[in-house]
C-alpha cells in the first residue's frame, strides 16, 4: 500500500519560512490532486493549499504567503510558508488523489 509522508515541520519565530515536503513511498505518479491541510489544536481540519491539473488554490488566510507546488527532482508536493504567523501553528498534512492520510508534520510558530 502507498504511504504519504510529510516532512520539514520544526518550530520558527514570527515572520520566518518553513518548506514542507510531502512523498508518496513507491513514488509519486499520476496526481490530480494534491492539497495541503492544517489542523490546530481544538479545530477542524482545514484546507490551505490545493492544486490540480491547472489551478491552485489558497485559503484567504495563507493567500500571498504559501505557494504549493511539485517538485519533479525530488517527486514531492512542496508547501512553501513565509511570514509565517503563530495562528500557522498546526499539524500540517498532504492529501494526495485518494491515498491514506499520513501522520503530519508539526509547525509551531512563536511570538
Amino acid at each position: 500500500q502507498v504511504h504519504v509522508v510529510e516532512s520539514g515541520g520544526g518550530l520558527v519565530q514570527t515572520g520566518g519560512s518553513l518548506r514542507l515536503s510531502c512523498a508518496a513511498t513507491g513514488g509519486i505518479f499520476s496526481l490530480w490532486s494534491m492539497e495541503w491541510y492544517r489542523q490546530a489544536p481544538g479545530k477542524q481540519r482545514e484546507l490551505v493549499a490545493f492544486m490540480g491539473h491547472s489551478s491552485t488554490k489558497y485559503a484567504e488566510s495563507v493567500k500571498g504567503r504559501f505557494t504549493i507546488s511539485r517538485d519533479y527532482a525530488k517527486n514531492t508536493v512542496d508547501l512553501q510558508m513565509h511570514s509565517l504567523k503563530p495562528e500557522d501553528t498546526a499539524v500540517y498534512y498532504c492529501h494526495l488523489n485518494d491515498l491514506p492520510w499520513g501522520q503530519g508534520t508539526q509547525v509551531t510558530v512563536s511570538s
